[in-house]
C-alpha cells in the first residue's frame, strides 16, 4: 500500500514582510498504482505539492500521510530515510555525474537503498543497455534523461515523483519517457505510484488521475476511465 493523503495542508513562505501561500488548506487522496498528472500554471503550487509528498519540504500546517505514516512529524533523519527508501525523483534537469559511466551513475543508488534493483536491469527498462559503459557527454539529452530515470527506478520506489520530466525533450523522446513512467505503475515488482507535475495539458490524456491546481488550491480531481494510448498524445 502506498496511498498518499494530504489533510488540511498549507505551505506559507514569508517574503520580506509579505506572506506567500504556496498551498492553501489542501485535502487530497492518491491511490496506489496510479499514473497521476498534476496540472497548473507556473506558481500554482504544483512543485510545492510534489515536494511535500516526497518529504523534501514540510507543511506549515496540516498532515502528509504516506503508506499510513504521518511523515509530517518525522525528524530530518527519518525524512531522509523515507526519501532514500520510498521515493524516486525525476527532474527536468538530469543531475547525473559527468565523470561516471551510465552504469556507475545508476549504481550510486546502492549506497542509500537497502534492496536496489540491479543497475543493468534498470537500464534495460529504459532501453540503454547498449550505452551502459558510455559517459554522459557521449549521450543525447533524451538518453541522459533516461539515465536519471533508470537511477530513480533502481530504487523500485513506492512513489516516483516527476517534475516536468519531458519539458526539455522533443516529442519522440517525450513519448518514450512517458511509456517508461507508465510501466512503473504495472510492473511485476509491485504497482508503484507515479506523479507527474507538468504545465502540458496534453499529457493529462494518458493519466489515470488528473489533479488541477490553481492559486495554491486543488481545483479538481478527475479520474480518467479510459486513458489514451501514449502514442496518441499530440505535442
Amino acid at each position: 500500500m502506498n496511498k498518499v493523503s494530504l489533510r488540511n495542508v498549507s505551505k506559507v513562505y514569508n517574503v520580506g514582510e509579505k506572506e506567500y501561500r504556496a498551498l492553501d488548506h489542501v485535502d487530497l487522496d492518491i491511490e496506489e498504482g496510479k499514473l497521476v498528472v498534476i496540472l497548473g500554471p507556473s506558481g500554482a503550487g504544483k512543485s510545492t505539492l510534489l515536494n511535500l509528498i516526497g518529504g523534501m519540504d514540510v507543511p506549515t500546517e496540516g498532515e502528509v500521510i504516506v503508506n499510513g505514516e504521518n511523515i509530517t512529524g518525522y525528524s530530518e533523519n527519518k525524512l531522509s530515510d523515507f526519501r532514500a527508501e520510498s521515493v524516486g525523483f525525476i527532474f527536468q534537469f538530469y543531475n547525473i555525474l559527468p565523470s561516471l559511466t551510465v552504469k556507475e551513475n545508476v549504481e550510486l543508488i546502492n549506497e542509500i537503498v537497502k534492496n536496489p534493483l540491479d543497475a543493468t536491469e534498470a537500464l534495460e527498462d529504459v532501453g540503454l543497455l547498449e550505452h551502459i559503459n558510455k559517459f554522459p557527454n557521449q549521450l543525447s539529452g533524451g538518453e541522459q534523461q533516461r539515465v536519471s530515470i533508470a537511477r530513480a527506478i533502481a530504487k523500485n520506489p513506492a512513489l516516483l515523483l516527476c517534475d516536468e520530466p519531458t519539458g526539455a525533450l522533443d516529442s519522440q523522446t517525450g513519448v518514450m519517457i512517458l511509456k517508461i513512467l507508465k510501466k512503473q505503475t504495472t510492473r511485476e515488482r509491485g504497482n508503484n505510484t507515479v506523479i507527474i507535475v507538468t504545465h502540458n495539458a496534453l499529457i493529462a490524456d494518458i493519466a489515470d488521475v488528473v489533479i488541477r491546481v490553481k492559486n495554491g488550491k486543488i481545483k479538481s480531481v478527475e479520474e480518467n476511465a479510459n486513458p489514451a494510448n501514449i502514442d496518441e498524445v499530440q505535442w
